[in-house]
This record gives structure tokens, sequence and C-alpha cells, in this order.
């Protein structure tokens, strides 16, 4: 019989270490962008010698895609719970979640998504893993607006799912583009229209 070999437990020290690299190269990430998180940086950052990255990670590719993997799922649990809150309307989900990308586009998490992304330009080990991330926030929002469609009493067949979709991740996208730019013409008002078209669906519900 094959012997089965056993996984060792990761000792206390090594989860420490691989968060506070993951910590820093994040911090980097935002305070000084992609171009900017080198081995070295992120051990200073992480008060680790820079031989550790290597031996906890193999590589800073394989560094940046762990990042990327962490964020895009802390960013994935914060939106599933926003959508997924039974207290608050759909009127009200929307305008909570468009709010943040409108006034706070220099804010952590926007500015190190937008990092992420960048850095996929240009690592091709990279761009499997947004590709998921991409496909991981559409079916959160393709879930949640369904239903709000369907209670809205919206037909699919005049306004797609996924081009209502699209055109929220690309709005989004867009917003932070932009704001991080220093440009938001026009960004108030988009948010106001957008708002004001879904709160009078809200008005005009039919309670279930």
């Amino acid at each position: 019989m094959a012997r089965v070999r056993e996984q060792r437990p990761v000792s206390e020290a090594r989860q420490q270490a691989t968060v506070a690299l993951l910590d820093a190269a994040e911090q980097l990430l935002y305070e000084v962008g992609y171009a900017g998180v080198t081995t070295r940086a992120v051990a200073e950052a992480a008060g680790l010698n820079h031989g550790l990255v290597h031996y906890y990670f193999g590589s800073m590719d394989e560094l940046l895609t762990q990042t990327l993997a962490r964020f895009a799922e802390q960013l994935a649990e914060a939106l599933e719970a926003l959508y997924a809150d039974p207290h608050l309307s759909f009127a009200e989900k929307w305008r909570l979640g468009s709010q943040f990308w409108v006034e706070e586009p220099t804010s952590r998490f926007p500015k190190i998504l937008l990092e992420l992304l960048a850095m996929g330009w240009n690592m091709p080990s990279l761009r499997t893993r947004l590709t998921e991330v991409h496909a991981k926030f559409r079916a959160i929002f393709e879930r949640h607006f369904s239903q709000a469609m369907r209670d809205y009493g919206l037909d699919e067949t005049q306004i797609p799912l996924k081009v209502i979709v699209a055109a929220v991740t690309s709005y989004q996208l867009g917003l932070i583009v932009e704001g991080l730019s220093g440009v938001e013409q026009g960004h108030q008002e988009l948010q106001a229209w957008i708002q004001s078209w879904i709160d009078d669906l809200e008005a005009k519900r039919v309670p279930a």
C-alpha cells in the first residue's frame, strides 16, 4: 500500500511572516505603485530579511499573485455582504456601493485594485487570476441584480442582465481611473441620475 504523505502544519512564525509580506506588498502598491514593489522593498516594509520573500513564495510573481488573490477575496466578501444584507433595499445597497467609488477613488481599495490590474497587463502569469477576479465580481452582481430586476418587474429581453452588469463594472472602473487621475467632472451628476432611476423603480415596486 502506498504510504500517505502527511502534510505538516504551517508554523506560526511562517504564518506571521507570510502575512507580513502580503501586507507589505499591499501597502507598497498603495503608496508607490506596482513598479516600486521589489523584493527588497517588500522585505524592508515587512521588517524581514529579503531572502524570505523567495523562501516563502518562490518568486515575486507568486507573492503578487497571492496578494491579488487575498485582496480580491476581501473585496468580494465586502461586496457580497453589502448586496446580501436583508435589511437594506436594493436602492440603498446601490447608493452605498456607488458612493464609495465616487467619493473615495484614491482610498486604499480602489488604488490597490487598479495597481493590481496594471500588473496584470505586464505579467502574463497574473492575467489568468485577473480573469478569475472579474468573473467572481460579475457573478456577485449577476446574482443580486437578477433578483432586483425580477423585483422591479424589468423585462430581461429588453434590458439584458449581462448588459447591466457590464455597464456597472465599466462604470466603477471608469470612476476609479478618472478619480485617481483627478478627473471628477460629471461623476456626482451621473451617480445622482442612476440613483434617481433606481429610487423610482423602488418606489413603484409591488411588495411580494
